[in-house]
């Protein structure tokens, strides 16, 4: 069984822009969004804060965020990366499992990652983290870095998203139909 600490609130900050871009979209009628909470089972509790200092994960999580977008099932998780190299222990089998799962129902599985020391997100295609991945397993790097990500998946902040995923989207979509 995990356990979860302090460690736990890494990607908070992320999220919470997530968040903010999902209610946005919700309110545009772009898109449906949902944060999908991770079940946990509390352990120590801090009297003062009433914080939870200790808990155990009950089962794997699948993705941080599911809905729909414009009729189309989207699944996406996130994630943040210190430095240009992002270590594929990040993404775990269950992920990537679930992740195929949902495109061969038809849905768009993807990544949003978050180079915290670039101040830059990163749209992958489950596509693209699929090739990782396989190569991490046959034996390559455990790890991508930043110089093999795919320029035009760079999301392009604006003063009305955050983390304008949905231009993601399309041109994940774009490049499907090619």
């Amino acid at each position: 069984m995990a356990t979860w600490n302090s460690r736990g609130l890494r990607g908070s900050a992320l999220e919470e822009f997530i968040n903010q871009t999902c209610q946005q979209y919700r309110e545009k009628k772009l898109a449906l969004i949902q944060k999908v909470p991770t079940p946990i089972t509390p352990v120590r509790i801090d009297k003062e804060s009433r914080h939870i200092t200790l808990a155990y994960f009950d089962k794997k999580s699948t993705v941080d965020y599911i809905g729909v977008v414009q009729g189309i099932p989207v699944c996406f998780d996130a994630k943040e990366c210190r430095t240009d190299n992002f270590p594929l222990q990040n993404i775990h089998p269950h992920q990537v499992k679930f992740m195929g799962d949902f495109e061969k129902q038809e849905g768009i599985a993807f990544l949003i990652l978050f180079f915290t020391h670039r101040d830059e997100i990163y749209y992958m295609t489950y596509k693209e983290m699929l090739r990782f991945w396989k190569r991490g397993q046959e034996g390559g790097p455990k790890h991508f870095k930043y110089t093999e990500l795919n320029p035009a998946f760079f999301l392009k902040r604006n003063k009305n998203y955050l983390v304008p995923f949905l231009d993601g989207i399309a041109l994940d979509l774009k490049l499907r139909e090619t």
